[in-house]
C-alpha cells in the first residue's frame, strides 16, 4: 500500500493493488506503477472475533471487492463469548450468522479458524494452525490485529499472523490495522491510508449486520471518529489507517 504523495485521494496501492477511484489513474506525482485490475490479488483480513475486520478494515474491503479481488474475511474465532448470558455455542451460531450476512454486505468470503472467543493460546499447536491456514490459502496480502493490543485475543491473533509470515519467509504483504486506538490499540502509526468515503455507507451497513454486538454506540464513539481523523491526515473525508510490516532479510 503506498500513499500519493500530496494526492487528496491520499491511497494508489494496496500492497501493489489498486483500490477505489484513486487508482483509476496514476496520480502525476506518484512515482509507481499501478498493477492493472486484471491481475487479480487474494487479500485475507485476519480478524480476533466477529466484526473486527468490518469494523476496523470494512471500507477497505469493500474497494477491494469491487476493484475484482478476492476478499476474504477471516475470523479466528466465532465470537463464544460476545453475548452476556448465553452459552458459548448458542453464541458462535448467532455470531457465525451475522459474520456471513456482513460478509455477504462487503462482497467477500467468511472464514473461520477454531480458536475461542476470550481463551485464545499461543502454543506450538496454534502456530501450525494459522501456518498452515496460510500456507492452504495462498494469500497475496494479509492485514490483521497490531499485536501491541490491550485485548488478549487481539494481540495473539496479531502474533500467531506475525510468526506464520516470517516461517512462511515473508511470502506475502503483511499490514496491521487499528482497533480503538488509545483503548485498544497502543503506539499504533500509520504507514499507509485508504480513503473509504465512498463505501463508508456499506461499512456501515456491514457492521450493523452483528446485531447481537449493538455496535452503533462503538462506532460513533471510536471507530467513526477514527475514520475523520485519518482522513483528516490524508485529506479526505474518512479514511483507514494501516501499518505496512517490512522487515530486512539478512544478506549473511
Amino acid at each position: 500500500m503506498l500513499k500519493a504523495a500530496g494526492s487528496a485521494a491520499a491511497l494508489t496501492i494496496l500492497g501493489g493493488i489498486p483500490v477505489g477511484a484513486a487508482a483509476a489513474k496514476k496520480p502525476a506525482e506518484a512515482a509507481m506503477t499501478l498493477v492493472p485490475h486484471k491481475d487479480r490479488k487474494k487479500i485475507l483480513v485476519i480478524g480476533a472475533h466477529p466484526d473486527d475486520p468490518e469494523t476496523s478494515v470494512g471500507g477497505t474491503m469493500c474497494l477491494l471487492a469491487d476493484a475484482g479481488h478476492e476478499v476474504v474475511s477471516v475470523y479466528f474465532t466465532r465470537g463464544e463469548a460476545g453475548i452476556p448470558g448465553m452459552g458459548h455455542a448458542e453464541a458462535a451460531a448467532i455470531r457465525s450468522r451475522e459474520a456471513e450476512e456482513a460478509c455477504a454486505v462487503m462482497g467477500v468470503r467468511p472464514l473461520f479458524m477454531t480458536q475461542i472467543d476470550g481463551s485464545t493460546e499461543v502454543n506450538a499447536d496454534r502456530y501450525r494452525e494459522m501456518r498452515e491456514l496460510l500456507e492452504q490459502e495462498k494469500p497475496d496480502v494479509v492485514i490483521t490485529h497490531w499485536p501491541i493490543d490491550s485485548h488478549r485475543d487481539h494481540a495473539v491473533c496479531g502474533i500467531l499472523v506475525l510468526d506464520a509470515w516470517r516461517r512462511l519467509d515473508r511470502c506475502f504483504e503483511l499490514y496491521y490495522f487499528e482497533v480503538m486506538t488509545g483503548t485498544q490499540s497502543q503506539m499504533f502509526y500509520a504507514s499507509d491510508w485508504v480513503d473509504i468515503t465512498s463505501t463508508r455507507d456499506r461499512k456501515y451497513k456491514a457492521c450493523y449486520c452483528h446485531v447481537s454486538q449493538d455496535l452503533k454506540e462503538t462506532m460513533d464513539d471510536w471507530h467513526g471518529p477514527m475514520e475523520r481523523f485519518r482522513g483528516l491526515e490524508c485529506r479526505c473525508e474518512a479514511a483507514e489507517a494501516f501499518l505496512h510490516h517490512v522487515e530486512p532479510v539478512s544478506l549473511v
